[in-house]
């Protein structure tokens, strides 16, 4: 009889499985096409999947949101996000770009402090600096060429990490149905005014991997809720990390790619701090909510939340 624990620590890998291969066919995608076009493509696609799984939900209320500014403020770092890390995915190395994203949990815990007050005391303030530290041993400022895909997986892991402070900012206020819909919204309207510029014409197994995408991103964020079901944020969100092995993986079988030295040390470094802040701050509230809003959520054009939509607020 597998333990709950375990099914959801299963459940996790299987939505990073899927997340992974969404970036992968983003990669092979992004070759071709510029990323406003697949990010409103995924958007497009996935707009029937989310709304069928929104038709169950009974919460009495409207869409307008409780707190607009910082709904404003989510919606629009969740578009940056997505749009930088499809141009990264698309033009460095998929371990290269998996290894800065992991540096948003860090800058999640530096954004704490204005933000929302909290207080980062010495040892969680020198993982973070430490994990800050690996993300230049990947970049190796002055030594290596760093292009616009290097600035465009930074600015993915800040979008993701102002995403993650906003949802624990008004999650509990907010309804999830208002944080998901907005930024798809936005999405949808901004990059789609962007096709004018940048579209061109996809045939049909281009166009069916476009479909593929969403449907992924839907999938994995399915699997997400599930995990968060039966396991602690504490077991699910570490699962994040095994997508550095999928890169590896995929990034040798179809892009020729292999991590450097660099590469390799930075990411243990980035990781090691991720998951020593985990671990040490994983029993508390606030922590609780900033693993379930992890994972990377700048890469999907579906945001993911772990309440099940349909589920009555409490």
């Amino acid at each position: 009889m597998i333990s709950s624990t375990t099914r959801g620590a299963l459940f996790a890998l299987l939505a990073f499985a899927l997340y992974a291969t969404h970036d992968v066919v983003v990669k092979y995608l992004g070759a071709t096409y510029a990323a406003p076009q697949l990010v409103f493509l995924s958007v497009l696609l996935g707009f029937p999947l989310v709304t069928m799984m929104l038709i169950g939900d009974r919460a009495e209320g409207n869409l307008r949101p409780r707190h607009p500014w910082w709904t404003a403020l989510r919606t629009l770092s969740f578009v940056i996000a997505a749009a930088s890390a499809f141009y990264a995915f698309s033009t460095i190395p998929l371990a290269q770009t998996y290894a800065i994203l992991f540096a948003a949990p860090l800058l999640t815990t530096l954004l704490s402090v204005p933000i929302l007050g909290e207080t980062v005391r010495l040892r969680r303030g020198l993982a973070v600096v430490t994990g800050l530290i690996g993300v230049l041993v990947v970049l190796r400022p002055g030594q290596a060429e760093l292009g616009l895909g290097h600035l465009a997986a930074l600015a993915a892991a800040i979008g993701g990490s102002v995403n993650a402070i906003v949802v624990r900012k008004i999650g509990k206020e907010e309804r999830s149905v208002v944080l998901l819909l907005f930024p798809m919204l936005a999405n949808f309207v901004v990059m789609g005014s962007l096709q004018v510029f940048v579209y061109q014409p996809m045939p049909f197994a281009d166009f069916a991997a476009a479909g593929a995408i969403a449907l992924m991103s839907f999938g994995g964020m399915l699997c997400s809720i599930m995990a968060y079901r039966h396991a602690a944020a504490g077991v699910v969100a570490p699962m994040q990390y095994s997508q550095i092995l999928w890169a590896t993986f995929y990034g040798y079988v179809f892009f020729g790619e292999s991590p450097d030295i660099f590469t390799a040390i930075g990411a243990a470094i980035i990781i090691g701090s991720g998951l020593y802040i985990l671990f040490r701050e994983g029993a508390t509230s606030a922590t609780q909510t900033v693993l379930r809003t992890s994972g990377h959520p700048e890469t999907r054009t579906q945001a993911r939340f772990t309440r099940l939509p349909w589920r009555k607020r409490e």
